[in-house]
């Protein structure tokens, strides 16, 4: 993958190639002052296709996932209700399994549950799996 400190600069610019799906949420101004993230740049999360790049905040490192070095994705799913409720809560995640055997569960720091961004993932990872498959 490019640079991913270069792909986010970029699209803080606002130029990006179409290929590219982002979000974005605004920082919650309570939630930014108690953490102390208040001026910081937004959450931000970068599917290209060579992979995804996520931003939470100035304290924690660009997440970076590079599609060439992941073997497969599998998603998985916890569901919870409480006995008296008849609401259903989801926790959705992947698991990559990595070419070296290395297995990590992914979820998005900021948009954990979103349902659109585990989609934009299996669908990026899937385009990327079947334009660079081994002939």
């Amino acid at each position: 993958m490019r640079d991913p400190q270069g792909i986010f600069s970029q699209v803080r610019q606002g130029s990006v190639p179409s290929t590219w799906r982002i979000f974005s949420k605004k920082r919650g101004m309570v939630g930014g002052f108690f953490s102390g993230t208040l001026n910081d740049p937004d959450p931000l999360l970068v599917f290209t296709p060579e992979g995804v790049i996520e931003y939470v905040n100035e304290k924690k490192p660009l997440a970076v996932i590079i599609f060439d070095d992941v073997s497969e994705i599998r998603l998985q799913v916890h569901a919870s209700t409480m006995s008296d409720s008849m609401q259903v809560w989801l926790d959705v995640w992947l698991d990559l399994h990595y070419l070296n055997g290395q297995k990590v569960k992914w979820q998005s720091s900021s948009f954990k549950n979103n349902l659109q961004v585990i989609q934009s993932f299996i669908e990026t990872y899937g385009v990327h799996k079947a334009l660079h498959r081994k002939r």
